[in-house]
């Protein structure tokens, strides 16, 4: 897991999860880049829960029907990096 981290920017373990907060010029670029991720998450059937704030998307991944984090987890992590 430590290597799987070690590859993803910005990206900070936090319990059984990683998590990422974004800064976006406002509401409406944000919310643009919440459908993005949104669209990589039913192509990979693995959704991030997703906080959305004016000119702030935090997404924390975990998957949860395993109680912890799995590679799904970072290879979606590394698919949401590629967007910005």
């Amino acid at each position: 897991m430590t290597k799987s981290l070690s590859l993803l920017t910005e990206w900070v373990h936090e319990g059984k999860e990683i998590q990422r907060t974004f800064q976006f010029q406002n509401f409406a670029t944000a919310l643009a880049f919440v459908n993005r991720v949104g669209l990589l998450s039913e192509e990979a059937n693995h959704h991030p829960d997703i906080d959305l704030r004016w000119g702030k998307v935090t997404l924390h991944l975990t998957t949860h029907s395993l109680g912890g984090l799995t590679q799904l987890d970072f290879a979606l992590a590394e698919k949401i990096n590629s967007l910005t």
